[in-house]
């Protein structure tokens, strides 16, 4: 009996058995655990490889934490499979051994996120976080037997060759399919094609894996076979068992009596056969199928496709054989994609957005330089140590950043006349802060602003609020990240929001969580107009309700507005809570404080302050009437001078 194995075709970043949201967050609070896990004295001396007892004891540690949920604390083999997929994308990008053991690389990590200090130390201006990612994606490469590939450095190059920029079915369908310098010359001339309309998605992946691998052996023994149940299986190649494809020969049986035979009556047979192909494959074929997913269907209900012509059994096994294949492929394809994309947007050097993948201004600068030299390297492993913390001249030497050179490539790409960094760093800054306005009005108009700011109230729909905001930010920080952009609308869309903001946001301008959190404060500041005089406005946001908002709220609001004043000097500054739900006493307390003094120390105090309590209800009635800043600061004082 033929053995047709299941040979990898793709390479993918992580492990799909593990689908994070709130990336940047997960990996930091597993660095955190596992740092806190290896200082135990029981742990020290345990080894974590080939030792499921450690792995499963590691797994508890992560329910006692919180960072997991579930039941299976009767199945060990269940817990150390867990503790081993919660980590081993951290091992993949070098941030931790085999072992689990923190490596220098992720050492520069923990310590930013213990820190909380993810500032930018760099000349891209990449917060730490990403700079670190960055450079663990340049030297991260998947290896089989057969072909090392390097992804971050493929996605480069494919961008560059493709026009600088991906589709995203190309990103998702096709990038990952080359595994070596052949096949990536193929797919990148057949996607230049396919934008031409010559060539479509489903052909280039037929071409790049169907005439490779086991496929064309398994197409060769499938034309000679007699089709029985056990040929189907075997040819299916499933790499978790063929048990998995036991839909598939009812399926075949149904398809060559409704297309071959032209039997009509067939139909309804087909559609059931179809419909007990699971998941993502089940639904491409009957995309493929059906013009409509009803239990009715009939004869007329059938699309046109490439069973439709067939008239010999040759061709419709080389259909079928196609389309058992293609389907799996892609769904395959369609998980590694959102991998993909979480660890490549780490770096903040590729931007999804607007259907496309491109670099971000700078890298698509920086590697239009000598820089870019390192795609080269795509298909060649990497030979220094992933685990180390590298700069980017160990990396490779063509990576030393070059700054005269970028700034000549990005004037000549963006028609702009820096002549210094810090000139370039205004430009860029500029354009951030155009985007974000765009980002502002497009995606969240007053409409979609009162919705939102309904939703944080009732909290019913907080799934769609992180996905509205990207899905890498939880619910509070997007609450900080949406009142950011109501407050930049009220205020004219005057002043350098994204410094006012005390977030963390991606290369698309989107928010995202860190471990441990940080400040919520927003600090405006306005400068001196006829109407008010120059002044900072500290505003802090909170989802805490209840008594919990008067103990987590009360004291450290009224805290950082005293010490912001005493600080700067600033005794003009004032400050807005805001809440989606305000707790009496805490409206009470913040209000009496213009009337009372507040001690930093002994020495150093306050005589006042300005603290306005507003809840989400009073935003969406500022934002139904239009309101903007000199009204709304008028209506402040007036307010504020009525206390007593």
């Amino acid at each position: 009996m033929a053995n047709f194995t299941y040979k990898s075709y793709a390479w993918n970043i992580g492990t799909t058995s593990f689908r994070m949201a709130d990336f940047h967050r997960k990996n930091e609070e597993q660095l955190i655990l596992l740092h806190k896990f290896w200082k135990l004295p029981e742990n020290a001396g345990l080894s974590w490889k080939s030792s499921p007892e450690t792995q499963a004891k590691y797994y508890k540690f992560l329910l006692e934490n919180g960072f997991v949920s579930g039941n299976i604390m009767q199945d060990k083999d269940k817990q150390a499979k867990t503790a081993r997929q919660k980590t081993s994308g951290l091992t993949e990008i070098g941030l931790i051994d085999e072992n689990r053991r923190i490596t220098p690389a992720g050492k520069k990590l923990l310590q930013a996120a213990l820190s909380q200090d993810f500032s930018a130390d760099n000349g891209f201006l990449l917060p730490k976080d990403s700079f670190i990612y960055f450079r663990q994606l340049l030297k991260m490469d998947c290896r089989t037997k057969d072909w090392t590939a390097r992804p971050y450095l493929i996605t480069g190059m494919a961008i560059k060759k493709c026009g600088g920029f991906l589709t995203e079915d190309e990103f998702a369908y096709l990038l990952p399919l080359c595994v070596s310098k052949e096949i990536s010359e193929e797919i990148i001339s057949k996607i230049r094609q396919g934008r031409g309309g010559i060539i479509c998605a489903d052909e280039i992946i037929s071409s790049a894996v169907l005439s490779r691998y086991s496929y064309p052996a398994a197409l060769d023994y499938f034309l000679k076979s007699n089709a029985s149940d056990e040929d189907i299986l075997l040819i299916g190649m499933n790499r978790d068992g063929i048990r998995h494809d036991s839909c598939y020969p009812p399926l075949y049986r149904a398809l060559r009596k409704t297309f071959l035979q032209k039997n009509k009556n067939s139909v309804g047979e087909l559609y059931q056969a179809a419909k007990n192909v699971k998941n993502a494959p089940g639904a491409l074929w009957r995309k493929l199928l059906f013009k409509k997913s009803n239990k009715n269907i009939s004869y007329e209900d059938l699309t046109e496709n490439d069973f439709s012509g067939v008239q010999s059994e040759e061709d419709f096994r080389r259909v079928f054989f196609k389309y058992l294949h293609l389907h799996k492929i892609k769904a395959t394809l369609g998980d590694y994609k959102d991998l993909n994309r979480r660890y490549l947007k780490a770096t903040d050097t590729i931007v999804f957005e607007d259907g496309k993948v491109s670099f971000a201004p700078i890298f698509r600068s920086y590697f239009n330089t000598k820089a870019g030299d390192i795609f080269k390297d795509s298909f060649i492993p990497y030979s220094g140590d992933i685990a180390k913390d590298s700069s980017l001249e160990e990396i490779n030497k063509c990576l030393n950043f070059d700054i005269d050179s970028v700034i000549m490539q990005f004037n000549k790409e963006n028609g702009t006349e820096a002549k210094t960094a810090k000139d370039l760093q205004g430009i860029i800054d500029f354009k951030r802060h155009e985007k974000f306005r765009i980002i502002a009005d497009s995606r969240f108009p007053d409409e979609t602003l009162l919705k939102i700011l309904g939703s944080f109230e009732t909290r019913a729909e907080d799934s769609w609020i992180i996905s509205l905001a990207g899905g890498e930010a939880d619910v509070p920080t997007v609450f900080e990240y949406i009142i950011g952009i109501i407050w930049y609308r009220l205020s004219g869309y005057k002043g350098k929001i994204l410094d006012y903001m005390n977030l963390s946001l991606d290369a698309e301008l989107m928010p995202r969580t860190h471990a441990g959190g940080g400040e919520a404060d927003i600090i405006y500041k306005y400068g001196k107009t006829s109407s008010y005089p120059a002044h900072s406005l500290l505003i802090e946001c909170t989802l805490m309700e209840g008594t919990t908002q008067r103990h987590g709220e009360m004291e450290p609001v009224s805290r950082h507005l005293a010490n912001y004043m005493i600080d700067s000097g600033d005794m003009q500054s004032y400050s807005a809570f805001i809440s989606n739900n305000l707790h009496p006493s805490v409206i009470s307390d913040f209000r009496m404080r213009r009337n009372n003094p507040f001690y930093r120390n002994k020495t150093e105090f306050v005589d006042s302050m300005k603290i306005m309590p507003i809840s989400t209800e009073d935003l969406k009635n500022i934002i139904k009437i239009s309101w903007n800043i000199k009204t709304f600061i008028r209506f402040l004082t007036r307010h504020l001078k009525t206390i007593r």
